[in-house]
Formats: C-alpha cells, sequence, structure tokens
C-alpha cells in the first residue's frame, strides 16, 4: 500500500522517478500487489498527481500485479489507458465518513461504483473494494459488524473479487476484529476478505493475527509505516510491511517476501522523505 495508501497521506508530494522507483523497489522484494496509485483529481490528492506517468515508467514484473484506485468512471477510463489490470473502489461503514470523504451516502457511492465495476467485467479487469472505518469512525465512534456487512456484500455481489476491510483510524482489538470477521463472513466468503490495519493505537499486528485465526489470509501494509489517517489524532498510519513480514516468517509463515531488501526499501524511501522509518522490525535492525 505504500506508493498509493502510504504516499497519498505524506505531506509532500514525491516526485514520479521516486514513486517508479519505491513500486520496483518492492515487487522485486518479492510482493506480489503493489498498489502503484490513484487515478483521483489532483486538486484533493495532490500526492497522486501523474499516476498515468507512473504506471507508463514502471518495469512491471511477471507475476506481480499493480491496482490503482478508482473512485468513479473517469478514474477507471485512466486506469484503462494506463493498462492497469486491477482496480480499487473505496466505501466506508459510516454514512458520516462517506459523506464528508467521498461526498455522498453510502447508497450513492455503491450506485457510483456499479458502472465501474460493470465496465471492469467487460474488460477482464479485477476490482477490489475497500470498506473503511470498519471498527471505529472519526464523526461516530464505534462502528458495529451490522453496519459493516452489508457494504461489504453489496461490493462482492456487484463482482469485487476481494473486499479488503479497513480499520481506518486504528482503533480496533483483537476481540472485535474476530466478531467483525465472522459476521462479514457469514455473507461473504472468507477466502475473499482481506484486512487493512492502522496502527493508530499499536494494535495492527494483533488484529492482523485475530484475522488470521479466523481465517483470513490477505492483509494490506505499508514499507515502513508510510501514510496516516487525516481524520484520526496522533494516527501513526498502516502497519508496517517490515514488522508483518517478520511476524509471519519467524511464525513459520512461507511470505515469499525477501525482509532485508524490505528494510534496505524502507530505510531509502524514509531518508527520501527526510523522517525515521516507521517500522520497529527496520529501526531495530539498523539501529548503531
Amino acid at each position: 500500500m505504500g506508493p498509493r495508501d502510504g504516499l497519498q497521506n505524506e505531506k509532500q508530494v514525491v516526485d514520479v522517478a521516486t514513486r517508479v522507483e519505491l513500486i520496483e523497489r518492492l515487487a522485486d522484494a518479492g510482493l506480489k500487489n503493489v498498489e502503484a496509485g490513484a487515478f483521483v483529481s489532483p486538486k484533493w490528492v495532490p500526492q497522486m498527481a501523474a499516476t498515468e506517468e507512473v504506471m507508463a515508467a514502471i518495469k512491471r514484473k511477471a507475476g506481480v500485479s499493480y491496482p490503482v484506485l478508482t473512485p468513479n468512471m473517469k478514474g477507471y477510463e485512466g486506469a484503462r489507458a494506463a493498462k492497469a489490470d486491477t482496480v480499487a473502489i473505496f466505501g466506508a461503514a459510516s454514512e458520516t465518513f462517506s459523506q464528508k470523504n467521498i461526498n455522498c451516502s453510502i447508497e450513492e457511492s455503491l450506485e457510483r461504483f456499479r458502472p465501474v465495476i460493470d465496465a471492469a467485467k467487460a474488460d477482464s479487469v479485477r476490482v477490489r473494494g475497500y470498506v473503511s472505518c470498519v471498527l471505529g469512525c472519526p464523526y461516530e465512534g464505534k462502528i458495529s459488524p451490522a453496519q459493516v456487512v452489508p457494504v461489504a456484500a453489496a461490493l462482492y455481489e456487484m463482482g469485487c473479487y476481494e473486499i479488503s476491510l479497513g480499520d481506518t483510524i486504528g482503533v480496533g482489538t483483537p476481540e472485535e476484529t474476530k466478531a467483525l470477521i465472522r459476521a462479514v463472513a457469514k455473507a461473504v466468503p472468507v477466502e475473499a476478505l482481506a484486512g487493512h490495519f492502522h496502527d493508530t493505537y499499536g494494535q495492527a499486528l494483533a488484529n492482523i493475527w485475530a484475522a488470521l485465526d479466523e481465517g483470513v489470509a490477505v492483509f494490506d501494509s505499508s514499507v515502513s509505516g508510510l501514510g496516516g489517517c487525516p481524520y484520526a489524532k496522533g494516527a501513526s498510519g498502516n502497519v508496517a510491511s517490515e514488522d508483518v513480514i517478520y511476524s509471519l516468517a519467524r511464525s513459520g509463515y512461507d511470505t515469499g517476501v525477501d525482509l532485508d531488501a524490505l528494510i534496505e526499501t524502507s530505510v531509502w524511501i524514509s531518508e527520501k522523505l527526510g523522517r525515521k522509518p516507521g517500522s520497529k522490525v527496520t529501526l531495530a535492525r539498523t539501529a548503531g
């Protein structure tokens, strides 16, 4: 998620060459899905401007997908022109968050996504669905599984191959995560679910393990913990990819990812951004 969800929440705008190198480094490290950018208005998300240039410049690696965010048909058309093989749409489980984030109701957002999904089906392009605020909302507080299920189910029924459940402000805990997965899995096959946990309260890794226990096997992460959430006070952003890979690998999972290469990339991009790495694993491995 680093090149998109990570960089779009950084205060500075990163040049195309750096974005391209970041994407290629992550693919070379063994990651099979590297979200490359977003076809959104540069007025609202200036960090994602020139995504078409990024897509044109990256050396695409066999077996790696480079999804892009496409909130509407205009975005989808840009993605197709850039030869994207996977696109993503972004909904919410909170009515207030939907209104403030994408200026429409949840129901209206789903109707907005329908033509994108229909066009993608016709073009044999995969569509991934995101549901934000699945465990908490900065405006409404705690979100119940009952609010998440209909949104996730609607996206899946429309044709999304995978639904990423996002704890956007990072307030969720393991037991809440388990209850959420159990509820959503009654409407969407657990094999089609993914977890997206921010680490605001230091719960992201614990929530990943809780979701793993419930059968979820796909998780979003961001190299060096890039990103943040403009809606969550003190938010530290996405869980760091290095921390997730370290935890899984030391526990016997074969992730297929080169942790050393990931750490090198974490240090490199952090230097480019003029900040310390946001990964505990990277900080520990590079201390001294």
